[in-house]
């Protein structure tokens, strides 16, 4: 029977200790939303301590819109009359300087044109003297006024007419002194008006081009810019002089730089837009017109609560930072701290609800390696 007692009150004893132990682990919880680091641990890592300051943040106008050169700087290549192409001997990409041949046409009417020119030039000799004569005779009043008009008439249409004629050939590049002298030709050559490049070639040999055609483009490339579209809303706050950074999404992730040089005046009835020209801050960049960019116009600086970049752990609405609660006994302890953030800088970010944190001290950097080091202990004691 004493047996018995003494087993039971071992029982109870050990349920009695167990309950006990259970309390005190109730009773001593762990704060998940802290962090520590020796100092020690924050001097090896340089761990930096501040508060909230004011930084300057842009305020920007997002836009679109392509890599282009001026209206001077493009020369679509046609002919006012029709013909068939001999010869093209360029490719898309050659480089063309100013006079250099670009296209041999060949048709019949390029004749016939220096056949009446040169009709028309042996008939002004005897119109030309028929008048002088005329003249002379109505000034001595031997002949009637009327015979001196009809004369002045006839001459003076038909020098208009061999002019225009002679207009013709010159924009045909059809020398007149040569007609005059009887040597004709059947073909044309078409120049290079500008600098530049091929940036079209529309025609092979043996096809025919009619006045309407464009035989082939140009584009002289030495002076590329922005051509933007902004939205009519954004328009007061533009103004010549502003930044632009822009991108070049489909061929790099890297931002370039360039400056309104021009706001349109008109807005677009269609799309209610407004074009902004801009100037490239370096045109030796390898652009290619035609290419399309994402860019922001710069248009002011306000200076925002802030802090850099590298004391924000998180992303979005899932921010926080790490706010100083003790630093006793060569220990610091940290407080997970969560915050709305804004626009964002190279460096800085903006606090949007900057009241959390003020006047309290802040991790401003080293909080990357201190959450790494949390996230491997838990997964030790796991």
């Amino acid at each position: 029977m004493k047996n018995q007692v003494l087993f039971l009150m071992l029982i109870l004893t050990f349920v009695s200790c167990k309950n006990e132990s259970s309390q005190e682990l109730v009773e001593t919880p762990t704060n998940e939303s802290e962090i520590t680091a020796t100092k020690e641990q924050f001097e090896n890592e340089k761990m930096v301590l501040g508060k909230l300051s004011n930084q300057p943040f842009e305020q920007a106008i997002l836009t679109s819109g392509m890599i282009d050169v001026p209206p001077h700087n493009k020369a679509n290549i046609s002919t006012f009359m029709g013909g068939y192409v001999v010869k093209t001997p360029l490719l898309v990409g050659d480089r063309v300087r100013q006079g250099q041949l670009l296209v041999t046409l060949e048709n019949t009417d390029y004749v016939e044109l220096q056949q009446q020119y040169l009709e028309l030039t042996e008939q002004l000799t005897y119109l030309k003297n028929e008048f002088e004569r005329q003249k002379t005779l109505y000034d001595e009043k031997i002949s009637s006024q009327k015979n001196y008009l009809q004369a002045e008439s006839n001459y003076k249409s038909s020098l208009a007419h061999q002019n225009g004629l002679k207009k013709k050939l010159q924009m045909l590049n059809i020398n007149p002194v040569n007609v005059e002298n009887g040597q004709f030709t059947s073909t044309i050559n078409l120049y290079a008006p500008i600098d530049g490049n091929v940036s079209k070639v529309n025609v092979s040999n043996g096809s025919y081009v009619s006045p309407a055609d464009v035989i082939l483009e140009l584009v002289d490339t030495d002076h590329i810019h922005l051509e933007l579209s902004v939205f009519e809303k954004d328009i007061m706050h533009l103004k010549k002089g502003q930044t632009i950074r822009f991108k070049i999404p489909e061929a790099s992730n890297e931002t370039y730089e360039a400056e309104v040089h021009l706001v349109g005046t008109t807005i677009d009835e269609t799309t209610r837009r407004v074009k902004v020209h801009g100037h490239l801050k370096n045109e030796n960049e390898p652009f290619v017109v035609g290419m399309f960019v994402e860019a922001s116009i710069i248009t002011s600086h306000e200076e925002q609560p802030a802090l850099p970049n590298l004391a924000i752990a998180g992303l979005g609405n899932d921010s926080f930072v790490l706010v100083l609660s003790d630093s006793s006994n060569d220990v610091y302890t940290f407080e997970k701290q969560a915050i709305n953030v804004g626009k964002t800088s190279e460096t800085y970010t903006q606090i949007l609800s900057p009241e959390v944190l003020e006047g309290k001290t802040i991790l401003l950097k080293g909080i990357d390696k201190l959450i790494m080091d949390e996230d491997s202990s838990k997964g030790h004691n796991h």
